[in-house]
């Protein structure tokens, strides 16, 4: 990467390891659970388009007991350095949506079926962590995992890429139930629902990533991409785009309602 994407990377609170096929990424803001930021979402793009051909799968993980608590909570509370998402609310609509589609943009690349990505996922995975584990191919859990979509509860809806693939996972129904109920789904339940893999101890996380990441590059690379591919049309009942699209539409006008004060 270049010093520009490196110097991004440290300000998304992200580092990069590139080993052979494999690439870790790993969020570092461990003191404060590695909450999210817009920075980190650029990251999280420049990441996905800096990566060669060479990677066949790709693993997210955060650095200490949160895989990620969401939302950092600054973004609630403007300043001159950052505007926080309530900026978005008084935006011209079509502003808005760009801006939203940035955002999207360091989450979508993960469901490209080029490679495969798993998320290694441990404590909370919090609204905007919970939609970033969804965004990789497969999750593997600990047994202290908390999925959370927090996001209704403070008045907005998930936009980074997540209603897709949850509905993939568990269906229109228990969607609805997690999302607008904002609970806490573990271990076993997740794993029972399709949300994970597979649920292993804690500390015994990052061997079993390591056994998955190895065992998916061992079939070779064309035949793998291509399997992907078909596997990924198969599953995508709706366009992955017109997900998203919907996703910019509901939160610009949630937000937007907000900024008028109309709840």
């Amino acid at each position: 990467m270049t010093l520009a994407e490196t110097d991004l990377l440290q300000r998304g609170g992200l580092t990069l390891d590139v080993v052979g096929a494999r690439a870790t990424i790993t969020l570092s803001r461990p003191e404060s659970l590695n909450s999210q930021t817009p920075h980190t979402w650029a990251a999280l793009a420049a990441v996905g388009e800096s990566l060669s051909d060479d990677v066949r799968v790709v693993v997210v993980r955060g650095q200490g007991r949160a895989f990620s608590a969401g939302l950092d909570r600054s973004l609630f509370t403007p300043s001159a350095d950052e505007p926080g998402i309530s900026a978005l609310g008084t935006m011209p609509p079509e502003e808005a949506d760009l801006t939203i589609a940035g955002y999207q943009a360091g989450f979508s690349w993960l469901r490209d079926p080029a490679r495969v990505t798993v998320a290694a996922v441990q404590g909370h995975a919090i609204g905007g962590g919970f939609q970033l584990a969804l965004a990789c191919d497969l999750r593997v859990v600990a047994d202290d995992v908390q999925f959370c979509m927090a996001e209704p509860a403070l008045g907005i809806v998930p936009d980074l890429g997540g209603t897709y693939p949850l509905v993939r996972a568990v269906g229109y129904a228990r969607a609805v139930e997690i999302c607008l109920t904002g609970r806490r789904v573990g271990a076993a339940e997740s794993v029972a629902l399709g949300l994970a893999l597979r649920s292993v101890p804690a500390g015994e996380l990052d061997a079993a990533v390591d056994e998955l990441a190895t065992a998916l590059v061992s079939a070779p690379p064309k035949a793998a991409a291509e399997t992907l591919r078909l596997l990924s049309d198969v599953a995508d009942g709706l366009d992955p785009a017109a997900a998203l699209a919907a996703e910019r539409r509901a939160q610009i006008r949630r937000l937007g309602s907000l900024a008028a004060g109309t709840g």
